[in-house]
């Protein structure tokens, strides 16, 4: 069973939504865009345990707030449609499923001539539910349910009463069609203190249930053990005396059982809700021996023992049945076991809904599993994948690391080659150096990533791939040689540089002070990997002499294999934004404005 499409409508940021969901499905986008809303509007739907939760929705939940509008409520509506339903699922709910074409995304009774299609590929069965939540004046109290979405009941045929209730003639999808689902809603922010407690819902408690029955003799037979504690906690000596000065105070107003057994000490309220609430694992990790709250031990630790659980989870519900949201399972986790708990996301779980600012996640991916997020400032949300069809299944694998960081990125520049995307990050520390951080953003915190396109013949591919993904997209290449074509598509991008030079090498050599080639010179000379062949720098040479020896070692140490890169250390010896080539420097405040201008267009949703 996987979700299909999510919509959500007036429910916190998002006025208007829908994502689209294809399996494996990684959410990404800026902060606030409404990440976590998608993940949170998912527990809504599915969560077992969510509409137990008190209040189920509250003010914040509306969006901007508006939860009445005079004598009307607002409704928050979230509408799923689950797909690849089991054997299970379509005997249980086989009065609520409906055929859906799932090329065309739309279900085959709505479309012209649909039910002739019925039967044919891509057809199949789906489920469709919907969240419905508001606020009940005549109770002040906010009230919410999940129901199937088909079939309603015609209005006419409701009588006042029912008209009134929340699911308007549907019929209600209670916490045992939840559990079906296998839906697991894993938060970053509660990581270590409910997911590996036995509130309801938490990763324990799935566990408990998933395991077989006797969950209900298991918290009786520890209430009843907690009772009859030998020796009783009220027996330690302190205790004892407060215990009897309490009963000898109490009976004079009291009437208390006979007895010492008419006041006693416990370790909990003697009820299962709150030995959920306290009853912790405790693990002893080295080089220690000694136990401690899981809630104690390292996040990294914590994080690692949430992985083992999945696993135990993965198992209990035959694998595959499993859908799972999990937001930013990056933290605190080290690259090696970010990389290890996506992959087995992806081998153990039916679907795998997960938000990341990481990397190392984002890599894991496949384009089309991607799906940006963006969000206007009426609220209206609505996603997208990534569109890769200008760029071969080849050069993305090899690139995956750099599309990675270009999606979490609010620009991109892409360049020709890795001498460029060396030399750009050193170019733009001078600026902020020379300029200070009130006139210049480096490109870190400006948000802008660089891309290298591995030669001038491939520029031109990426311009309207990171454009369609809502991000500034600028192109740096050499004067070509002959007539390429190819440029001509670089349109595609919010601007595009053409260097004057034939070569990188000899745009800095022209466009930077002798004085700065010179002290580049001084400095490499020394270096172990210095090139052999290549003559040493003379202090005493013509100026004329030193551009030509500086263009033979830049040559010689093109990229980045050196270091930093020999034409990044040339850089990195301007020690003002003037010192820089004129090209690149024009190059960084444009993008600078241009970023300036951004920012002005896209300032924070807010209500």
């Amino acid at each position: 069973m996987r979700v299909r499409r999510l919509k959500i409508t007036n429910f916190r940021g998002i006025s208007q939504g829908r994502v689209d969901f294809f399996g494996h499905t990684l959410l990404v986008g800026g902060n606030n865009v409404g990440k976590s809303t998608v993940c949170e509007a998912l527990d809504l739907v599915l969560g077992p345990e969510r509409l137990f939760q008190k209040p189920i929705v509250d003010e914040h939940d509306f969006h901007c707030g508006q939860y009445q509008d005079q004598e009307v409520s607002a409704e928050i509506r979230i509408e799923a449609i689950l797909t690849e339903l089991s054997d299970e699922a379509k005997r249980r709910f086989r009065h609520h499923i409906r055929r859906w074409d799932d090329q065309a995304g739309v279900f085959v009774d709505e479309a012209e001539d649909g039910l002739k299609k019925a039967d044919e590929p891509g057809v199949v069965w789906a489920l469709p539910l919907i969240f419905i939540g508001r606020y009940d004046r005549e109770e002040d109290d906010f009230v919410g349910n999940t129901f199937f979405d088909h079939p309603i009941k015609e209005p006419e045929t409701l009588d006042e009463e029912t008209k009134i209730e929340l699911g308007q003639g549907r019929v209600p999808f209670t916490r045992a069609h939840k559990r079906l689902c296998g839906f697991i809603f894993l938060r970053a922010r509660r990581t270590g203190s409910r997911a590996l407690s036995f509130q309801r819902g938490s990763l324990l408690d799935s566990v408990l249930k998933l395991s077989g029955d006797g969950a209900a003799e298991m918290w009786q037979q520890t209430l009843d053990h907690l009772r009859k504690l030998e020796p009783a906690i009220g027996e330690i000596d302190q205790l004892k005396q407060i215990r009897n000065g309490i009963r000898s105070r109490v009976a004079h107003f009291v009437n208390l059982a006979p007895g010492d057994g008419s006041t006693a000490f416990f370790a909990s309220d003697l009820t299962r809700e709150h030995l959920r609430e306290v009853v912790r694992l405790f693990l002893a990790t080295q080089p220690g021996q000694h136990l401690v709250p899981c809630g104690r031990l390292g996040t990294g630790s914590i994080n690692l023992l949430v992985f083992a659980l999945l696993t135990f989870i993965a198992q209990l519900k035959d694998n595959k049945s499993v859908i799972f949201a999990m937001e930013e399972p990056e933290i605190a986790l080290p690259p090696h076991t970010q990389r290890r708990m996506t992959r087995f996301v992806f081998a153990e779980m039916g679907q795998a809904i997960v938000t990341s600012h990481s990397p190392y996640v984002i890599e894991q991916f496949d384009p089309e599993q991607i799906m940006i997020l963006n969000r206007d400032e009426k609220g209206i949300l609505n996603g997208r994948s990534i569109n890769t069809e200008m760029v071969k299944p080849r050069d993305f694998r090899t690139q995956r690391r750099q599309f990675a960081e270009a999606i979490l990125s609010r620009a991109v520049l892409v360049v020709e080659g890795s001498t460029e995307a060396a030399l750009f990050p050193a170019a733009s520390s001078v600026m902020e150096r020379s300029l200070g951080t009130e006139h210049y953003m480096h490109f870190d915190l400006a948000g802008v990533s660089i891309f290298n396109a591995g030669g001038l013949g491939s520029v031109h591919r990426y311009g309207s791939i990171f454009s369609a993904l809502g991000k500034l997209s600028f192109v740096f290449y050499d004067k070509p040689h002959g007539n390429h074509d190819r440029l001509e598509k670089c349109e595609g991008y919010t601007r595009a540089w053409e260097s004057p030079e034939k070569g990188i090498e000899k745009l800095l050599v022209k466009q930077i002070p002798i004085a700065v080639l010179r002290r580049f010179l001084e400095e490499v000379k020394d270096r172990s990997d210095y090139p052999s062949g290549v003559a040493s720098y003379d202090a005493s040479a013509a100026n004329a002499d030193v551009e030509e020896l500086t263009l033979k070692v830049l040559q010689a140490r093109k990229g980045d294999a050196y270091g930093p890169g020999y034409a990044a250390i040339l850089i990195s010896h301007c020690s003002t934004a003037d010192e820089l080539p004129e090209t690149i420097r024009t190059i960084l405040e444009e993008i600078h404005q241009e970023l300036a201008n951004y920012r002005e267009r896209s300032d924070p949703l807010s209500c």
